[in-house]
């Protein structure tokens, strides 16, 4: 669709609402930001445009009069596709994109998109890292922080964007078809948006309906979802696995602790777990993700090796803070479900206090607590969610429970509580909303109240 003269509906005035309103301008479209938040003023979101020519804003009321004039929508990932705003915007016939499709439809190159509950954020920077590290023209975009509209019209034909795709971001793609696609793992997560996990396994493997098969989805061996749908799917698009416990005929996995590539009856041995930076099973997964990914871009098994090996943790994902009287402090802030907050839990080598808790997204924590497995000596609960997982926890048997009023008096709890050879965890389970604005404000607050002990 060419955009130049006519007027797109911006539907959002958050990061990426602004970055799609940014690039819309630069392709000289007509902008409309609209946001139901009647606080905000048309001078305040203007003012975070980089070029406010051409462009307003409607605050408050979605008015018929501008739905009859615009040609196209595009939603901010935060903007649930059910909300009887949109549906009225449907009913128009209107077009309805998100911020990756209108990236996509202006930029160039090849895309690798990365998705799955857990570790797309350390899968999509080790993934990035190998592609700079190798191509001369990368981009590292999406959920990840960098929007991906702010980076598309930069793009040439040698252009390779690695993109951290999120179940919001995949629910308004129309013809975003990447190279490489690769679906992590699918654990219960966001039913508060999707409501059922049917619905959020669908938008989940929607990253790959507009790939052919000159195209290529990686996918988890181990997660019997992805699986089935890689069977279901290896006709219309190439499948790679990659495993963590078995060998397979093709793809990546784990033997002892090499890290094994399989590609046609060829076997390499990439690295060794123990030449890693990064803890635990679920960063070799990520390693095998990257690898996998890297692999299918043309990238040569030599280079892959050297940035693996470099590779450092990613902020917030089980991040080494400091060691005080003998107690090592971790923030796994982006430990926003109770999957994720296992992989924490899994990656601790010593006696741990856990602080969790935060916004409800609806999701259960039986399966979180029974993976304590004797580690975890006290369980700090903050947030929304604070005596729904206190019950929880009564109901498997651990009752070493503390509720705190916030994230300060948690870390003090722990450190006044901890003994040398302990470690204190952030590792929440939960979203960040309600106390802070997003998981990597709450990690950063952690950190300070941490080193202010």
């Amino acid at each position: 669709m060419k955009l130049t003269g006519k007027k797109v509906l911006v539907f959002g005035a958050g990061i990426s609402g602004i970055g799609a309103a940014d690039l819309l301008c630069q392709v000289q479209a007509v902008p409309v930001i609209y946001d139901g938040n009647e606080k905000l003023t048309e001078e305040e979101v203007l003012a975070k445009l980089q070029n406010p020519s051409g462009a307003s804003a409607v605050l408050g009321e979605l008015p018929d009069s501008l739905l009859d004039q615009v040609e196209l929508a595009v939603l901010s990932p935060g903007v649930p596709t059910d909300l009887e705003e949109v549906k009225r915007i449907r009913a128009k016939g209107i077009p309805v994109w998100g911020e990756v499709e209108l990236a996509w439809q202006m930029g160039k190159g090849k895309v690798m998109a990365i998705t799955g509950t857990n570790g797309k954020t350390t899968t999509t920077a080790l993934t990035g890292q190998i592609m700079k590290d190798y191509f001369p023209d990368v981009y590292i975009v999406g959920n990840i922080g960098t929007p991906y509209t702010s980076c598309a019209l930069k793009m040439t034909q040698d252009t390779v964007t690695v993109a951290e795709i999120s179940s919001f971001q995949l629910e308004t793609i129309q013809e975003f078809a990447p190279r490489v696609s690769a679906i992590l793992n699918i654990t219960e997560d966001h039913l508060n948006r999707h409501h059922t996990m049917e619905e959020y396994i669908r938008v989940k493997e929607l990253i790959t309906c507009n790939q052919g098969k000159e195209d290529v989805c990686v996918l988890n061996y181990e997660d019997p979802v992805l699986r089935q749908f890689g069977e279901e799917q290896k006709e219309r698009i190439g499948i790679t696995y990659f495993s963590s416990l078995r060998e397979l005929p093709q793809g990546v996995f784990l033997r002892g602790s090499q890290i094994i590539l399989r590609e046609n009856g060829k076997e390499t041995a990439v690295t060794d777990t123990g030449s890693l930076k990064i803890l635990g099973r679920h960063n070799h997964e990520n390693v095998m993700a990257a690898i996998a990914i890297a692999r299918a871009a043309g990238v040569p098994v030599e280079r892959i090796k050297k940035t693996v090996e470099n590779f450092r943790a990613v902020p917030h994902r089980i991040e080494y803070v400091t060691e005080k009287n003998g107690v090592v402090y971790y923030n796994d802030s982006k430990g926003t479900n109770p999957d994720a907050a296992i992989k924490g839990i899994q990656a601790m080598d010593r006696p741990t206090l856990l602080i969790g808790g935060g916004y409800d997204k609806q999701s259960e924590y039986t399966e979180w607590i029974n993976s304590f497995d004797g580690k975890v000596r006290c369980l700090v609960l903050i947030g929304q969610t604070r005596e729904k997982i206190q019950e929880a926890a009564k109901a498997c048997g651990f009752t070493d429970t503390i509720l705190a009023d916030s994230l300060e008096e948690a870390v003090k709890i722990c450190a006044a509580k901890a003994k040398p050879g302990d470690a204190v965890l952030l590792s929440p389970a939960c979203a960040s909303w309600g106390q802070f604005d997003n998981y990597e404000q709450r990690g950063d607050k952690f950190k300070e109240y941490v080193n202010r002990l």
